[in-house]
């Protein structure tokens, strides 16, 4: 039983850490994005 708690613990690290990591890129690229064709360089 400890063994699947583990287990499920993991799992949702796997998922949280990657599914954080996609909102801050998707927020990034957007901001960037934005800027970028309101301030042309």
């Amino acid at each position: 039983m400890t063994l699947a708690v583990v287990w499920h613990y993991w799992i949702g690290v796997a998922i949280f850490i990657p599914a954080i990591a996609l909102l801050v890129a998707t927020v990034v690229g957007y901001f960037t994005k934005v800027s970028r064709t309101r301030y042309p360089k």
